[in-house]
């Protein structure tokens, strides 16, 4: 399949372009560092908007879900979503509150999702999926049965019509507003793991594995 010129004209950024990003590379690596997308989709002139969980392989984003899930059922119906995907780097605190601001990056995929049905597939899809939540995690726990692959959908969406937008750096005020006596500057903010909490129904002794311990969605 020959790769899409970016952008297109549903993707290209009209308001503030030059915050627009159209770099495969670069989309990649916000999507790797989330894990929580909202897919938004129009189901009998209804529209909806579903956070879910993604991994990401290649060129394929994956989402899974309960078999009988509106939106997994409409996905595999064909019908045409958009999915984003955002990071919140800091708040953007200006001198005037009209430019007061949010550092973020942004990813926006368009397309339709294939269903990934064929077994060992299906397994690769969901293995990708946790890998990219928790590296590490499904080598140390009980594989997906039979029934639960049933009652499990897994679709697959090609990262081929995609832009991202970016905020960067620090507030933009109107020129008379800089001797204002007042702070100004970034408040940065990120996700960070807390130390995790033990089931109370562990087995004695067993501990925590390094995969949690450091924990991180910065590479």
């Amino acid at each position: 399949m020959p790769e899409t010129q970016m952008p297109t004209a549903r993707t290209r950024l009209v308001r503030e372009p030059h915050r627009a990003v159209y770099d495969r590379e670069a989309v990649y690596k916000i999507l790797d560092e989330g894990f929580l997308c909202h897919i938004g989709f129009v189901k009998d002139g209804q529209p909806f908007v579903i956070p879910t969980s993604y991994g990401r392989k290649g060129d394929c984003l994956f989402i899974h879900g309960s078999a009988a899930s509106r939106m997994l059922r409409g996905m595999k119906e064909g019908l045409p979503v958009c999915v984003t995907v955002t990071l919140i780097d800091g708040l953007v605190l200006a001198r005037s509150i009209f430019n007061h601001s949010i550092n973020y990056r942004s990813v926006v995929i368009l397309g339709k999702a294939r269903s990934v049905e064929e077994p060992e597939e299906k397994l690769a899809a969901l293995r990708a999926l946790s890998e990219h939540i928790l590296p590490g995690r499904w080598d140390d726990v009980r594989q997906p049965n039979e029934r639960e692959l049933k009652l499990t959908a897994v679709l697959g969406l090609q990262i081929e019509e995609f832009s991202a937008k970016m905020r960067t750096g620090p507030p933009l005020d109107d020129p008379e507003d800089y001797s204002f006596p007042t702070w100004a500057g970034v408040l940065p903010l990120e996700l960070t793991a807390q130390k995790p909490v033990s089931d109370p129904n562990l087995q004695p002794g067993r501990e925590t594995p390094e995969s949690l311990r450091s924990y991180s969605r910065k590479g």
